[in-house]
């Protein structure tokens, strides 16, 4: 018996008139009907809005208008290639209709994912980007023990210079390596009395920490916030939109989003390099608080523009798969 379903909604009379002729059709042509309101999902919704009532069976599809006559003709030849396929002992077809007889735990996790995989992913961005700015709060609070948690937590996922990080309840909301030229700030050699940063791990930049003085770091860097902040509120930007903002071209996010970025992190990696004839080349230079932040939020941001619209296709075809699949199985 083939499986067919009508995507339809309220008070379409067309839709109405398609199921009474597919439960007419039941004697002449024997099927398992599952109806679909499309207005139970946004993915139904935007696909079939236009097209109502629409009728799969198999591999076909029929969109209004149609004739009970063509519905007819539709039905007989999904019934004709399920019997072909049964004939020829066709291995593809055997497994795939196993899958479809039964929903098993893999179905409803996959369906669940499909359904809140963007809460899901907006909630870990929120966390992973909020969670540093703990460190600093429980400093001032005198929870140190608390804020070592963090600072160990983060530290396998950056850097931690603080002369490339922000700092709360200090002076000044960051102290740049003296090598960046900003004037009227004071620079983290100053701060810290911390004078030898040559040493490619940095580690006394690393490990410092702050004062009541100047502040406490937060745990992850500058370019690192403005990315992951970036992609966030993103993720929250298009849950409100229901994901309808098209995808990024990607030409558009490597000109955008990683050439900014390429640009100011390569130019300053290299010049760093203790190589006169690198250095003859391209001079010594150290980014400013002002270049991570953007190169990082214009990344953070064109990234999530690029990946979540193409996530979002998938995991659509995803829940448009299972929610006729389950209309099918529970009728």
């Amino acid at each position: 018996m083939i499986s067919v379903t009508l995507y339809t909604r309220a008070n379409c009379e067309l839709c109405k008139q398609a199921e009474e002729d597919l439960k007419a059709l039941q004697a002449v042509i024997p099927h398992q009907l599952a109806v679909l309101d499309i207005d139970s999902d946004p993915t139904l919704r935007d696909t079939f809005a236009l097209e109502i009532p629409v009728v799969e069976a198999g591999p076909f599809r029929l969109k209004a208008p149609f004739t009970r006559q063509e519905l007819q003709m539709t039905l007989g030849a999904a019934a004709d290639r399920r019997s072909q396929l049964e004939n020829i002992n066709d291995k593809a077809f055997q497994v795939n209709t196993s899958r479809t007889q039964t929903i098993s735990n893999a179905d409803k996790m996959s369906y669940w994912i499909s359904k809140h995989y963007l809460a899901v992913f907006n909630l870990f961005l929120i966390l992973y980007v909020g969670i540093p700015f703990l460190a600093p709060i429980f400093k001032k609070a005198g929870w140190n023990s608390a804020a070592e948690v963090v600072y160990r937590m983060y530290s396998p996922l950056c850097h931690q210079w603080a002369f490339r990080s922000f700092f709360l309840f200090g002076e000044q909301a960051y102290y740049p390596h003296a090598a960046a030229n900003i004037p009227g700030v004071l620079t983290f050699e100053q701060v810290s009395g911390i004078s030898d940063l040559n040493d490619p791990s940095r580690l006394q930049a690393r490990l410092y920490e702050g004062n009541p003085l100047v502040g406490y770091k937060i745990a992850l860097c500058e370019r690192d916030i403005a990315i992951w902040g970036a992609m966030a509120l993103f993720g929250v930007v298009y849950s409100l939109t229901r994901r309808k903002l098209p995808k990024l071209h990607w030409l558009i996010w490597v000109v955008v989003g990683l050439g900014p970025i390429g640009l100011d992190g390569f130019s300053q990696l290299f010049s760093q390099i203790p190589n006169t004839f690198i250095q003859s080349i391209l001079p010594y230079r150290e980014s400013t608080p002002l270049l991570r932040v953007l190169t990082g939020l214009l990344f953070g941001l064109s990234t999530a523009w690029f990946m979540f619209p193409l996530i979002e296709e998938s995991m659509a075809d995803t829940r448009h798969l299972f929610a006729r699949k389950f209309a099918i199985l529970k009728k």
